[in-house]
């Protein structure tokens, strides 16, 4: 089976006084349709920089990035944007919602740049919405939803456009103990019955406990896969 994302020799530097810094050093990974996975490790280790990096929101400075067997790493800035918001849905810990525009509305402005009719994009949004339980706040706004609800929205935002695959980045990192098991299950729930993969960013314990894989980054390398 091809997978979803394949990582090459990848290194990503930074300059640092008249040096490099390697933030991610030789990375080989492949990822399967349908995983439920974890880059893990102590903040600084490059997790959210290889996060970034196959969501193509950064550029590796050597290796190379396959998403569906295309390689990706030399798309220009356009190309990228269009493979994100056709392919790729994201999570972040912020939320990142738009205050002044309903839940509806959140989840409309990535269907707007797919061209969808008004009935489609309607059929899409209630059905995103219906996965995390918040049909009944289609018509609130952020400042109107507790920390917990932002961040289902955002998953439904995620999930609006039936991505390939989700990229969440310490996605539990603001929310309490109840509202992060509640995330996560919800998550594992789409998962099961989208068959997207979802990649995570994390060193929550939590979010590690729900993983199906634990990819663990130390210094920019990895120290250990494990499959569960």
């Amino acid at each position: 089976m091809e997978p979803v994302i394949a990582v090459s020799n990848l290194d990503k530097t930074f300059p640092v006084a008249n040096e490099d810094f390697f933030a991610l050093q030789n990375i080989d990974l492949q990822f399967a349709p349908g995983e439920f996975s974890g880059i893990v490790g102590p903040s600084g280790s490059g997790k959210t920089t290889l996060l970034n990096i196959m969501g193509s929101l950064d550029k590796a400075t050597n290796g190379k990035v396959y998403f569906m067997g295309d390689e990706i790493t030399s798309l220009s800035a356009k190309e990228s944007a269009q493979l994100r918001s056709r392919k790729i849905g994201f999570i972040f810990q912020t939320y990142n919602l738009l205050p002044v525009y309903t839940v509806y509305e959140n989840l409309e402005l990535p269907l707007i740049l797919l061209g969808m009719s008004t009935a489609d994009k309607k059929q899409a949004i209630m059905e995103s919405l219906e996965w995390v339980g918040l049909t009944d706040k289609v018509n609130s706004k952020p400042a109107q939803l507790s920390g917990g609800q932002c961040q289902r929205v955002a998953i439904a935002r995620a999930m609006v456009k039936k991505p390939t695959v989700i990229l969440a980045d310490e996605p539990t990192a603001n929310l309490d103990s109840e509202n992060s098991h509640i995330i996560l299950k919800t998550m594992k729930k789409i998962n099961d019955a989208s068959g997207s993969t979802f990649i995570f960013s994390t060193h929550d314990d939590k979010v590690i406990g729900y993983l199906k894989r634990k990819i663990t980054l130390v210094d920019g390398g990895i120290q250990q896969d494990e499959t569960f």
